[in-house]
């Protein structure tokens, strides 16, 4: 689902079910019933009626182009729908995992700021080494 990249979307459910309907150009039972198989979520006001935003809007003209223009079954889109959830929720978690490496290595430049020997300025050593190694010619083999 493509959403418009300039234009900000509400997720402020404010949207009476006759007007988000209009908006969406669907009948209000439609959005009942796509509301009871869980395509969309609107919000609930205090006496029980739903709520939608701007957001549930441009969901169900999605949900209206894949039906109609791609011939995508209910049963189909919801599970469009469902990936394109995880995905954006991927999306959320790598931005997050980036931000976290980068918080991670800004500490650890701090760190070593502090430090009399910064990583940077060392520089791998090759010391010869002092180990004995005792070493015993093995007997000679006979011939069999």
């Amino acid at each position: 689902m493509a959403e418009d990249a300039g234009a900000p979307v509400s997720d402020e459910k404010v949207l009476l079910i006759s007007a988000a309907a209009k908006l969406a150009g669907m009948h209000p039972q439609t959005l009942r019933q796509y509301d009871r198989m869980g395509l969309v979520q609107p919000g609930r006001a205090p006496g029980g009626g739903r709520r939608y935003s701007v957001r549930d809007v441009a969901l169900l003209r999605e949900i209206q182009r894949l039906s109609q223009e791609d011939g995508v079954n209910l049963a189909g889109i919801k599970r469009i729908i469902a990936l394109e959830q995880t995905v954006g929720d991927l999306r959320d978690r790598i931005a997050q995992a980036r931000a976290d490496l980068v918080e991670a290595y800004e500490r650890v430049a701090e760190m070593e700021a502090f430090t009399a020997f910064p990583r940077q300025e060392l520089l791998p050593v090759h010391r010869p080494g002092n180990a004995l190694v005792v070493w015993r010619p093995s007997p000679p083999r006979r011939p069999a």
